[in-house]
C-alpha cells in the first residue's frame, strides 16, 4: 500500500516541531513515504517545515481574533477559501491519512478528510485540548494526548497517551555541562539559570530578571537569557556590564541551553514542559495567562500537583520568580527531588509510538 500523509497544523514552535517529530518517525519507518505539510500562510510553519527538508502548502487562514470583533469579519470567508484550497490539495495528492497536531490550519484539512471518509490522527499536545480538536475528535481514528485524563474531552476507546514528540536534538543530547557553559563563556563552579521565554519572549520573565540581576550576582549565579524578539536590546543593555549574564535574543541550539542549565525559568507551553520532562530539569514556571483556555496553567499543574515544578503567577513575576529561582537555587536537595519528580512525568520516544500506531491502524 502506498502511504501518503498529509500534516496539518501549526502556528507555534509547540506544534511544528512535534509535527516534524512524527513526519521523521514515519519516513524511517517507510523510507517511501510520501509527506505534504499544510499549513497557515505567514506562519512560522512556511519557513520551519522546508528547513526540516518537507513539502508546505500554506492556506489563507488566520483565526478567530480575540481581543478585535471586526477583524473576524472576514473570517468565514477565509474558512470557505480554505475548505476551497483543501480540496485542491487533496485532489492533486491524494492522501492516505491525515495527522492533525492542532493550529490554524488543522480545522478545515482534518474537517475534510473526515467528510471524505479518510483515516484522520489527532496529536493534542496539551492537558487541556482545544476547541478544534475536541470537535475534531468525535470522527478521528486515533487521538494522541501527552498526558493522562483526557477522557472529559476525547472518545476514550480512541484515546492513546503518547507523551509528546521532541526535537532530536534535544533528546539524544551528548553534550557535557562543561561544554555547554564555554559556549556562554560561563564558569562551570556557578550555578546556572537559563530563562527562556519563546520566541517573540516573556515581558512579565524579562521584566523580573532585568529589575533584579544585582540580587542573581550577590548570590553568585550565572543567567543564560533568551529575551525573545520584543525589546531585546532593552534587556541586552541593561544585562552589559554583568559578567554573570549570557544575554541574546534567541539560542538557536537549545540543546547547550538546557546542556548548561542547573535550573530553568520557562513558561508552560507544552513543548518546553515535555523538553524539561525529558531532559529532568529543575524548573520554575511562569504560565502566560492569556493562553486559549489557559492551557498553559494546566500544563504547570500536571507538575506542581506531583512536587515536578515550581509555579510562580505571571502578575507576581517581578515580586517573586528571582526570590524564587534563589531559594531553589540554595537549596541542592530540592532541586535533586524535584529533577526526580520531573523525570518519572516524561513519557520518551512519542513521536515513534505515534508514527507505529497510525501505521498498524492503516495496515
Amino acid at each position: 500500500m502506498h502511504n501518503r500523509f498529509i500534516i496539518a497544523g501549526g502556528g507555534t514552535g509547540g506544534h511544528i516541531f512535534p509535527a516534524i517529530a512524527i513526519a521523521n518517525a514515519l519516513k524511517n519507518r517507510v523510507p517511501t513515504a510520501e509527506i505534504l505539510f499544510i499549513g497557515a500562510l505567514g506562519k512560522m510553519e512556511m519557513e520551519k517545515v522546508p528547513q526540516a527538508g518537507y513539502e508546505i502548502k500554506g492556506l489563507d487562514i488566520a483565526g478567530f481574533n480575540r481581543s478585535s470583533l471586526l477583524k473576524n469579519i472576514s473570517l468565514p470567508w477565509k474558512l470557505i477559501k480554505s475548505f476551497i484550497q483543501v480540496r485542491t490539495i487533496f485532489a492533486q495528492f491524494k492522501p492516505t491519512a491525515v495527522i492533525g497536531v492542532g493550529g490554524y490550519s488543522t480545522f478545515p484539512v482534518l474537517r475534510y478528510a473526515q467528510s471524505k471518509g479518510i483515516p484522520t490522527f489527532i496529536h493534542e499536545a496539551n492537558s487541556f485540548a482545544g476547541k478544534s480538536n475536541i470537535l475534531l475528535g468525535k470522527k478521528a481514528t486515533k487521538i494522541f494526548v501527552a498526558s493522562e485524563g483526557m477522557e472529559r474531552f476525547f472518545p476514550k476507546e480512541n484515546l492513546l497517551v503518547s507523551g509528546n514528540p521532541v526535537r532530536a536534538s534535544i533528546e539524544n543530547n551528548y553534550l557535557t555541562r562543561k561544554d555547554a557553559l564555554a559556549h556562554f563563556n560561563l564558569d562551570e563552579s556557578k550555578t546556572t539559570i537559563l530563562a527562556v521565554g519563546g520566541s517573540l519572549g516573556a515581558a512579565s520573565i524579562n521584566n523580573a530578571l532585568m529589575a533584579h540581576l544585582d540580587e542573581l550576582q550577590n548570590n553568585d549565579l550565572q543567567l543564560i537569557w533568551q529575551t525573545g524578539k520584543t525589546n531585546a536590546n532593552l534587556f541586552q543593555k541593561a544585562a552589559a556590564n554583568y559578567k554573570n549574564v549570557w544575554v541574546g535574543e534567541f539560542i538557536t541550539q537549545m540543546e547547550y541551553g538546557y546542556a548548561a542549565a542547573d535550573i530553568v525559568i520557562s513558561r508552560a507551553g507544552a513543548m518546553a514542559v515535555t523538553e524539561l520532562c525529558v531532559l529532568g530539569k529543575a524548573a520554575v514556571l511562569v504560565p502566560f495567562p492569556f493562553a486559549a483556555e489557559d492551557h498553559q496553567t494546566a500544563n504547570a499543574m500536571q507538575l506542581v500537583n506531583n512536587g515536578a515544578a515550581i509555579l510562580v503567577k505571571d502578575a507576581e513575576a517581578k515580586e517573586q520568580l528571582v526570590a524564587t529561582v534563589i531559594q531553589l537555587a540554595n537549596n541542592p536537595m530540592e532541586q535533586e527531588n524535584r529533577k526526580g519528580q520531573i523525570r518519572k512525568m516524561a513519557l520518551r520516544n512519542a513521536a515513534d509510538f505515534v508514527a507505529n500506531q497510525i501505521l498498524e491502524s492503516l495496515s
